[in-house]
């Protein structure tokens, strides 16, 4: 590898890259990038060798310490290790709510002796483990057959954990996501869970489309990504800002993904010119 090549970070269940990844791979050849993906903890890798991009490190919940560790040691990283750091814990959302930004309720609970009062505080209570990623771990309390009718801690995620309250626009609508790349909104999708779940994800049932992207979903990313970079002091190279609409019918914010977000390439082609953009640009400066 040279100077002036890109590394793009994946994980061995994506070892190839992530899904469609090819519109990504020939934008980057198309601009004279020589880039290869590599798994992150392949000893093997030279990663002073290139720029690098994580794009797919699915399986970093798990070993988030090491994940961290290792994004320390990269060179040159795009967004880079101090933001991993934070935004690889949900408790980054009441931060960026007292930045200002419009966030779904968010409560950080350290210990199982507080999840019932947090639960409590919401008719229905969606709990998530603050480090977790695809949407593994969420349990969902109700107070309807089939869900715990009390705390039962064997069905949650390690915590510490987030409590929010169940918007339910995602049974329906669904959950939006922006992306930001490079400081312009370039694209939106629309996730959408099967019937009966609140889970947008497709190993649940879930779908993603391609949708326009509208002002106050373009407008809610800017906002947040703008937080996001006073709050971390320096400017973001990426991000996708997921959205969800409350009962008033505004819109809030559910993630802030600038670690690994999934760019929908499948659903959302025009993501890899813009990324292979972003990294040519860097790559050369």
């Amino acid at each position: 590898m040279t100077r002036e090549a890109g590394l793009v970070a994946t994980c061995t269940s994506f070892a190839a890259g992530e899904p469609a990844h090819h519109h990504l791979d020939e934008a980057l050849a198309e601009r004279g990038v020589p880039a290869r993906w590599v798994c992150w903890d392949d000893p093997a890798v030279d990663w002073a060798s290139g720029l690098v991009a994580v794009r797919a490190t699915w399986d970093y919940e798990t070993r988030r310490e090491e994940f961290l560790a290792w994004a320390r040691s990269v060179p040159r990283l795009l967004n880079g290790a101090d933001v991993f750091a934070w935004n690889t814990d949900k408790a980054y959302l009441p931060e960026l709510a007292g930045a200002g930004v419009p966030v779904v309720p968010t409560l950080v609970v350290d210990g199982e002796e507080s999840l019932p009062e947090a639960i409590a505080a919401f008719d229905a209570a969606v709990v998530k483990p603050c480090v977790g990623a695809g949407g593994r771990g969420v349990v969902l309390f109700d107070g309807t057959e089939g869900g715990p009718a009390d705390l039962d801690e064997s069905m949650l995620g390690p915590g510490p954990w987030v409590v929010q309250p169940l918007v339910e626009s995602v049974r329906t609508e669904g959950e939006g996501s922006v992306f930001v790349l490079a400081g312009e909104v370039v694209s939106a999708a629309q996730k959408r869970p099967a019937v009966g779940e609140i889970r947008v994800h497709e190993m649940y049932g879930g779908s993603t489309v391609a949708v326009p992207v509208s002002e106050d979903a373009a407008e809610l990313a800017r906002r947040t990504v703008a937080a996001a970079e006073r709050l971390l002091g320096r400017a973001l190279d990426y991000a996708r800002v997921d959205h969800l609409r409350l009962a008033d019918g505004s819109l809030a914010v559910s993630e802030l993904e600038v670690t690994e977000p999934g760019l929908y390439l499948d659903v959302l082609p025009g993501n890899g010119p813009a990324f292979a953009d972003l990294l040519a640009a860097r790559v050369r400066a």
